[in-house]
């Protein structure tokens, strides 16, 4: 997996409560493929991580504001779970314009677990082949996406897995499809060809 990503940068969108091992696990895989990666959030400082949603599990540093990044600044995004992470980013209007818009560009993105919550309210799932956490499939069919249950769901350069079970394909996965870069123009809402 050496240097498949040298010269990327990815980022990485986190608020309190991301799921320890599901943003730490993509962050190793992209970065010992030679990306660089900065952990964008809603708020600066540290934030807090959680094992399975009910235990502390330590902070990350966080590197900058979504608020003030600009998807020109990097090749590729990924969205970890957490029930309580993507909860807080669907709710900031800046994390939720940076979705979408990242998707718009047709830069590939990896998300995993309650991670497609974010993709949901950004209105770009329609039309989208993904797979999520059980309880958040519901959301993904009434959004208008075809759930899949898989480890791994590729989509035109949107990475989607289940659950920290499928890291292992899904690291894989993202340092792939982060390799082959933008994929045709998205729009949001509107149906993959």
């Amino acid at each position: 997996m050496a240097g498949e990503l040298r010269g990327k940068k990815v980022a990485i969108l986190a608020a309190d409560g991301v799921e320890r091992v599901e943003l730490e696990q993509p962050r190793s895989a992209v970065v010992d493929a030679g990306a660089d990666v900065e952990l964008l959030s809603i708020h600066d400082g540290e934030i807090a991580a959680r094992d399975h949603d009910l235990e502390d599990a330590g902070t990350f540093r966080v590197d900058g504001l979504v608020s003030q990044a600009s998807v020109d600044d990097y090749d590729a995004l990924l969205l970890p779970g957490g029930t309580v992470n993507p909860d807080q980013l669907r709710m900031d209007g800046d994390a939720v314009s940076f979705v979408r818009a990242f998707f718009e560009s047709g830069k590939p993105i990896g998300t995993i677990c309650h991670g497609p919550w974010t993709l949901v309210e950004a209105g770009v799932v329609e039309g989208r082949r993904i797979t999520s956490w059980p309880s958040v499939r519901t959301d993904l069919r009434n959004a208008g996406a075809t759930v899949l249950d898989e480890e791994v769901v590729v989509d035109e350069g949107l990475v989607s897995s289940r659950s920290p079970d499928d890291l292992p394909a899904f690291c894989a996965k993202v340092v792939e499809e982060f390799a082959e870069g933008p994929h045709a123009q998205r729009k949001a809402g509107a149906a993959a060809a």
